[in-house]
């Protein structure tokens, strides 16, 4: 019998406990002291929806997965663990596939409001792409459609805690458990009452474009978290911990959800310092426990004092380039990536402190659908060898062919990123004998919708352009960020077959027909260059002295995966 969540979460930090250590002095909330544990992590926090593609992009999963739970949550393996605090989820037989959700009945929102079914319609409406503007695009601006497009409907009653996801006859969805994932499953009732919408699923259901569009302004940025004070009646939470403050100064402060139906959170209060902070001074003045940040990203970061690895992570660090400008050619994208030193920046820049000979983080990654300890990887792969290291013959002659000379390359990132700054400058050397120039367009404001708007030509990032925690075990989001009109394809890479390709992978679990078509895919990249693979991100992942039941989780759900479990003993 599967245990319920906060149980199996309880032992695995039990048992890590004896291994694992930090330290920091205890915080206050209003008038009662509280204790405090806190967390550094280099997301950023600019959206509660991880359904949008500001969310997805800039790593809310690693900031609210407890705080916005879902039906699954992924773990610290990147694996998708079921949630059964929130609700079971399971398929059922019928003529096409279909899955049974039953919400907790004791699940209610901090304000007090019940979960129900309505949530889950607003999610699939968002996220299907079946509502669109004139010109074709989404009213949603959802990081993506994978899977939600191929629901035909959700049947619920409003209000009910029962819904029933029925998918298209001809379509099915392997990895359904991606779907109603925590940090996506987003508050129904407070988007319909800031868009004046009386019944959510009802407008959904009948196809009420006016009030969908409604809904679609603001799901896309009434959620959106900035410099403005939060008005907290928009942010409940259906988890163990809730939205007490945010300012840039102070970071992000969770507290304790007094409506929360499960085991109550072991700590109080948890604050979360984003990409945006002083890690150096926070750590220094002990204001953090727990560090989960790229290997090598924070200049001199001291960490002495805590329990600190560098593991490579399920994020694939990476150039996502545009397909238009100055790599408006094909051939221009090649000439770039045989001069990029791809075995060079791993040698330098991508080895965990441990490096494994085979798996994971074991050299460069050499596929964009595929992870590195997959048994699929070694026959997958063959293409990148031609791209292993800087060939300046080739490049030369190649980007002789693209008509295109003496081509300036601006790379953009968040910065500051000491190894992404040094990423660039290895390209810049390695790249300028073949007459390609590379600038650094790092900046601390730096977005990846940047690279669409023609401001920069490639993107230096993890899965998905995610700043910091990246990836997961099934590699949607992987998948997703190379497929046509998805938000998180930020290049803008449109390829027929390559969508074909990723449709059937998730319909077809056969092992001789997966390789086939990851073969396929990763051939098809390669010669097209949307982007360029360089390895597993590793991630430096720290507990101070005194920290117990930290987990590591270099995955898109971050080392925060089970925060709710977090103890401080000083």
């Amino acid at each position: 019998m599967r245990q319920p969540r906060s149980v199996a979460v309880r032992l695995i930090g039990v048992v890590a406990a004896g291994a694992l250590a930090a330290g920091m002095a205890a915080g206050c909330s209003g008038q009662n002291q509280v204790p405090s544990i806190g967390y550094a992590v280099d997301a950023v926090i600019a959206s509660y929806n991880g359904g949008s593609t500001l969310g997805a992009s800039s790593g809310s999963a690693a900031v609210f997965q407890r705080v916005l739970t879902g039906f699954f949550y992924t773990g610290p393996d990147g694996q998708q663990v079921a949630d059964t605090d929130v609700g079971t989820a399971k398929e059922v037989p019928g003529e096409s596939q279909t899955i049974q959700y039953r919400l907790n009945p004791d699940g209610v929102y901090s304000d007090g409001v019940p979960t129900s079914c309505d949530d889950l319609v607003l999610t699939w409406a968002a996220h299907s792409g079946r509502f669109t503007k004139p010109d074709g695009g989404s009213l949603f601006d959802a990081a993506d459609t994978a899977g939600y497009a191929d629901i035909e409907r959700v049947e619920c009653q409003p209000g009910s805690k029962d819904a029933t996801v029925v998918f298209r006859p001809d379509r099915r969805f392997g990895p359904w458990r991606d779907l109603f994932t925590a940090g996506e499953v987003m508050p129904a009732h407070i988007a319909a009452r800031v868009a004046n919408v009386p019944n959510v699923v009802s407008a959904v259901q009948s196809g009420d474009l006016g009030a969908v569009q409604r809904l679609a302004d603001f799901w896309n940025t009434g959620w959106t978290i900035g410099a403005e004070k939060l008005d907290l009646s928009r942010f409940p939470s259906s988890g163990p911990y809730r939205i007490e403050s945010f300012s840039a100064k102070d970071g992000l402060v969770l507290i304790a959800n007094e409506r929360w139906w499960g085991n109550k959170a072991e700590t109080g209060r948890i604050v979360v310092f984003d990409k945006t902070a002083d890690l150096k001074t926070k750590v220094s003045d002990n204001a953090v426990s727990v560090v989960d940040v790229g290997a090598n990203s924070v200049k001199d970061l001291d960490l002495g004092g805590f329990s600190a690895k560098t593991v490579p992570g399920r994020g694939a660090e990476q150039l996502v380039l545009a397909t238009d400008g100055v790599f408006g050619s094909v051939a221009a994208r090649r000439a770039f990536a045989l001069c990029v030193p791809r075995q060079a920046l791993f040698d330098t820049l991508g080895k965990a402190a441990d490096v494994p000979t085979t798996g994971l983080g074991a050299g460069p990654l050499n596929s964009r659908t595929t992870q590195q300890d997959s048994l699929f990887y070694p026959a997958t792969t063959g293409a990148a060898e031609r791209y292993r290291g800087t060939d300046v013959q080739a490049a030369t002659a190649t980007l002789a062919s693209a008509r295109a000379a003496n081509p300036t390359i601006r790379i953009g990132y968040l910065a500051p990123d000491e190894r992404r700054a040094k990423t660039v400058q290895m390209i810049a050397e390695a790249c300028k004998p073949a007459g390609i120039g590379v600038v650094d367009a790092g900046a601390p404001d730096f977005r990846p919708g940047q690279l669409a708007e023609g401001r920069v030509d490639a993107v230096l990032a993890s899965t998905a352009g995610a700043p910091g925690p990246a990836g997961s075990l099934t590699g949607v989001a992987a998948t997703s960020a190379l497929r046509t009109g998805n938000g998180l394809n930020f290049g803008r890479f449109g390829n027929g077959r390559y969508d074909a390709i990723t449709d059937q992978l998730v319909a077809d679990d056969n092992s001789a027909a997966q390789l086939g078509l990851l073969t396929e895919a990763e051939n098809l990249l390669w010669s097209e260059m949307p982007s360029i693979p360089l390895f597993a991100t590793p991630r430096t992942i720290a507990f101070g002295d005194g920290l117990r039941n930290g987990v590591a989780g270099p995955t898109s759900g971050g080392t925060g995966w089970n925060m709710d479990r977090w103890v401080l003993r000083r």
